[in-house]
């Protein structure tokens, strides 16, 4: 596995970082990790990202309208 050093982090910044390992119970070198890869993954969908963004947890829970079967098109000709 590769390693990665960051520096010149102001201390407002590492005090936060600390904080936030603390309350998940993990160290901040799991805490920046954990950080990084939620960063750069992709959600596995795209309605993932959505209920994650708009979802019930942010007080948001839409209602869908009914919608009723139909045939597809005719696309032979």
């Amino acid at each position: 596995m590769a390693s990665l050093s960051v520096r010149k982090l102001d201390d407002e910044t590492l005090s936060r970082l600390r904080i936030r390992a603390a309350k998940h119970g993990v160290s901040m070198e799991e805490e920046a990790r954990r950080i990084l890869k939620d960063a750069v993954s992709a959600p596995d969908h795209l309605g993932d990202l959505a209920v994650r963004i708009f979802g019930p947890k942010h007080g948001i829970d839409l209602q869908l309208p009914e919608r009723t079967p139909h045939e597809p098109p005719d696309l032979s000709e």
